[in-house]
């Protein structure tokens, strides 16, 4: 594309939304999405069209990925396009006895379940294992969904990452819903991003320290890429894995695309409550990106190492992190009191959201109102599943939300 081709700030967005494979009766991983994609394209392929979205492999072979087919104008009414083919997945799986399980972590997978893909391109898999072992939770067990926003230039792009990195810590506030690992609460309400943080631990560079550098140009983001791209060459000498891909912190730029991919946000229990949470960060974003409590100069003046703290503490308390920075605070138009996370997404809903009926469903203000009320869904889960649940509690849980995701339904505790 020429530069008057590429989008512009909000003109559109991507979607891409993780879901796990698993037994339907057992709930254990199935590594069977090669045979799901197979038996709608009539052999092993890495990715199928379905009109509106796409179905795609990922790296374990007991994940598929949704995502839309290219950038859509709006996020309205794009909850019943996933669901619809939620369904058409779950009738594709039950001949094969399995279903999809939302959430952003498997409670109870253990890492010798991990299965790689083993058709085309499997040698990006493989260079993976061999550098990472994937084996790791971090690699093999974690579901997200992604946001891409694009970008038309230079100035574009730095006022979008500025934004975004400031929106980054206070995501597992919205969006965690990953308390359980091995069977066990973890002591984290977002595992997934804690497991994230170490996937790459032999090349640090490869994830950093998940909030982006402060870096606002596109001569300068290549930089940083050639400096992963450095510290990967002894173990990656044929290149394989020096794609903008490989950058694994949570937005990362993608030149190919002229867009930014955010990846922090957990998947939720059903497409419906995705899609809400994902207009509330877009919202966000824009406000930010709009200036609407501090300026472009006062966003990218931002250091990644006070942006992790804050991530840290919403990582072990999501919705109840409490954030006492005034400077992060005013950045949203707060006062200097400390605030537990979730008000600042209430303040967000409240300003940004609500304010939009003409772009944004009333049930995604109602969604969103239920998070902040009932908490983030691995508080929800949490609640349902007692202090330490026993392999039949936690079943029966997991077995409601598959339910909500087959029925396009909220998680509540009670039954």
């Amino acid at each position: 594309m020429t530069p008057s081709d590429h989008l512009h700030l909000f003109e559109a967005v991507g979607i891409e939304i993780e879901y796990m494979i698993v037994d339907a009766e057992t709930l254990s991983v199935r590594p069977i999405a090669d045979e799901l994609l197979k038996a709608v394209a009539g052999s092993y392929e890495m990715e199928v069209d379905r009109g509106a979205l796409r179905w795609s492999n990922e790296l374990a072979l007991h994940l598929v990925e949704l995502k839309t087919n290219g950038p859509v104008r709006t996020l309205s009414g794009l909850h019943e396009v996933f669901q619809g083919d939620i369904t058409t997945i779950d009738s594709l799986l039950g001949p094969m006895g399995a279903r999809l399980l939302p959430t952003a972590m498997h409670p109870w997978m253990a890492a010798d379940e991990l299965r790689l893909w083993p058709h085309e391109d499997d040698v990006i898999y493989r260079s993976l294992h061999r550098i990472f072992d994937c084996r790791g939770h971090g690699w093999s067990n974690l579901q997200s969904m992604h946001i891409n926003l694009p970008f038309a230039n230079d100035e574009e792009l730095g006022r979008l990452h500025a934004a975004i990195r400031l929106i980054l810590p206070i995501l597992p506030a919205l969006a965690a819903s990953s308390p359980f690992v091995d069977g066990r609460p973890s002591g984290l309400l977002d595992t997934r991003v804690e497991v994230y943080r170490h996937n790459a631990r032999r090349i640090p560079s490869v994830t950093g320290r998940v909030i982006p550098e402060a870096v606002f140009r596109q001569r300068d983001y290549e930089m940083l890429l050639d400096g992963i791209y450095r510290d990967l060459a002894p173990f990656d000498p044929e290149g394989i894995l020096q794609h903008e891909w490989i950058n694994a912190r949570g937005c990362i730029a993608r030149f190919d695309r002229m867009a930014l991919e955010i990846r922090l946000l957990d998947v939720q229990e059903c497409p419906r409550m995705d899609l809400s949470v994902a207009q509330a960060t877009i919202a966000a974003v824009r406000a930010l990106v709009e200036e609407t409590w501090t300026s472009c100069e006062d966003q990218q003046a931002w250091d990644d190492r006070a942006l992790e703290q804050l991530l840290l503490s919403t990582i072990r308390d999501a919705d109840h992190a409490v954030i006492d920075d005034a400077r992060f605070l005013r950045t949203f138009g707060l006062g200097g009191r400390a605030v537990r996370a979730a008000e600042i997404w209430q303040h967000v809903v409240e300003t940004c959201v609500e304010p939009t009926p003409a772009h944004v469903q009333a049930a995604t203000v109602g969604d969103l109102r239920f998070i902040l009320n009932e908490g983030c869904l691995a508080r929800r889960i949490l609640r349902a599943t007692g202090r330490n649940p026993s392999p039949a509690q936690l079943h029966e849980v997991y077995l409601r939300l598959a339910d909500c995701l087959a029925r396009g339904e909220r998680f509540s505790s009670e039954p």
